[in-house]
């Protein structure tokens, strides 16, 4: 599958601060690419990098092959781009923003706009000013999808939305990715959802990729293991053993090794691990298993 995003070697500081230092990841054609990370590990600066909003202190970004630079108008209208914040022009009314829209667009689908409001009961005369900030994201996803675009970049895309729209996007997205062959790129800080709907998934640290796997292959691999212990494990190597704490009475560690793998890795350590359970995990429990709690 050919890569419809391309990122190379993107090194990026706000002021001396690093972001990343030699971030480099593929999207594929036709996957849905979830990028999860805390608050400033720099989700929306690689977003703002893509599109060619900022440029980076080193490296290079492509979409379609073109470089964020010098990305061509033909280009940048196979973009969908949503980012925090979601939708300007709020003096129009729902109808009044698709009519302004559709111009600038020629694969504009004003059918795809108005049956995902329908399924979001939004009232065709009310007025973008007038709506809750998750109103406001139903109109701007609307526009999205009437846009066609062979690439969707979503920055936060459940902002403003409650459980029931969250899940009635979620599914939406899921089957209109995979009947169009659509390319998606997004984040969001409700995890929950990303399990429902990505195919791959990032997890960002403070600098760097901690993973890059496919979001199945992280549930079916990758558990919790409780145990008891007179003395504390001492460090494990790198990705081997991650985030290995006390937590009440017991230890807890995370791994992608088996339970013997486990078992022999803490016995190397000198820890003989008591009533060691292994325990599945959602990806939100992946996530901060990874990246620790704090």
């Amino acid at each position: 599958m050919d890569a419809i995003i391309q990122c190379e070697n993107i090194t990026h500081y706000y002021g001396k601060r690093l972001i990343y230092e030699n971030l480099n990841f593929e999207v594929p054609r036709g996957k849905i690419l979830g990028l999860l990370g805390k608050n400033g590990t720099g989700k929306t600066t690689i977003i703002n990098i893509l599109n060619g909003y900022l440029k980076p202190r080193s490296g290079v970004c492509r979409l379609f092959g073109e470089t964020m630079e010098r990305l061509s108008p033909r280009t940048k209208a196979q973009i969908g781009l949503l980012i925090e914040g979601h939708i300007q022009h709020s003096y129009f009314n729902v109808v009044q923003i698709e009519k302004f829209y559709r111009r600038f667009f020629p694969r504009w689908k004003r059918a795809a706009y108005y049956e995902l409001l329908a399924k979001l009961q939004v009232a065709p005369t009310q007025k973008i000013s007038a709506m809750s900030c998750g109103q406001r994201s139903q109109v701007a996803l609307g526009l999205l999808f009437a846009q066609d675009p062979e690439l969707m970049i979503l920055d936060d895309f459940s902002m403003g939305l409650d459980p029931g729209y969250r899940r009635l996007f979620v599914e939406y997205l899921k089957e209109f990715a995979a009947a169009e062959e659509k390319t998606v790129f997004l984040t969001s800080h409700i995890i929950q959802d990303m399990e429902l709907l990505i195919d791959d998934c990032i997890i960002l640290d403070y600098g760097s990729i901690l993973l890059h796997r496919p979001t199945r292959e992280i549930l079916d691999g990758f558990h919790r293991f409780r145990f008891y212990s007179e003395r504390p494990p001492a460090a494990a190597p790198a990705r081997r053993l991650w985030n290995t704490e006390k937590v009440g009475a017991a230890w807890e560690t995370y791994s992608f090794l088996s339970k013997e793998e486990v078992a022999q890795e803490l016995r190397a350590q000198g820890v003989e691990p008591l009533n060691l359970v292994q325990e599945s995990l959602s990806l939100e429990d992946a996530f901060i298993g990874m990246t620790g709690k704090y």
